[in-house]
């Protein structure tokens, strides 16, 4: 049976090289497992929590995939979409002001009769505190500028500013949508400056500009 691995498959979207540095891609609508909350990821039991049932209901899904349809995959990374009221509360590193939706990818052949299915097999089996929070949205996110980040978390500033201080104007767009981060290591496992995370915004033409790509 053939398994499929989305960062290989999406490689334009999951699989991007420091070498390559800022750059666009187009995203297609996208659907996943999503639960929101908010506060400092480090220390928020909500935080926690959303991650444990994501990823159970998420494997719950892979093996009923596998065992009824006969299609193995390799279940997709954490992704997780921040925004805050005040911006500079980002730079800042005020976490406790930021808010999140994180989210796992569901396959585009898995229905919603057996997504409904896992989460009550989740529910019975291991009974994620966050399960009631969960819902499956698609995500439209469309032209994006993306870098690959290797590092810790709190040192993503200087790239980010680059994004969205010059790359993104200087290309004649403005930002839309919420800032999307796809966590490629497991910080559990990793050495924080072994970290790999794709940092990527939606952007949109700004009004009265016809924009050329720039370095």
């Amino acid at each position: 049976m053939e398994k499929v691995d989305f960062k290989k498959q999406l490689k334009a979207l999951y699989g991007p090289t420091r070498s390559r540095g800022l750059h666009v891609v187009e995203v297609p609508t996208i659907r996943f497992l999503m639960i929101d909350g908010h506060g400092d990821p480090n220390a928020a039991r909500s935080y926690r929590e959303a991650v444990e049932t994501l990823f159970a209901v998420a494997y719950t899904l892979k093996f009923a995939s596998k065992t009824q349809l006969g299609r193995d995959y390799t279940v997709p990374p954490l992704e997780g979409l921040w925004w805050a009221k005040d911006l500079r509360s980002f730079a800042a590193r005020d976490k406790d002001k930021w808010h999140w939706t994180m989210m796992i990818m569901v396959p585009d052949w898995i229905g919603p009769a057996m997504i409904a299915a896992a989460i009550e097999t989740a529910r019975a089996k291991k009974g994620p505190a966050a399960l009631d929070l969960l819902r499956v949205e698609a995500l439209e996110e469309g032209r994006a500028v993306q870098v690959l980040h290797i590092g810790p978390y709190d040192d993503e500033g200087p790239i980010l500013a680059r994004m969205h201080e010059h790359y993104i104007p200087d290309n004649g767009w403005v930002p839309t949508g919420r800032h999307h981060e796809i966590y490629l290591g497991d910080p559990r496992k990793s050495a924080p400056e072994k970290l790999r995370t794709i940092l990527r915004q939606p952007v949109k033409e700004r009004p009265g500009i016809s924009p050329g790509l720039v370095a």
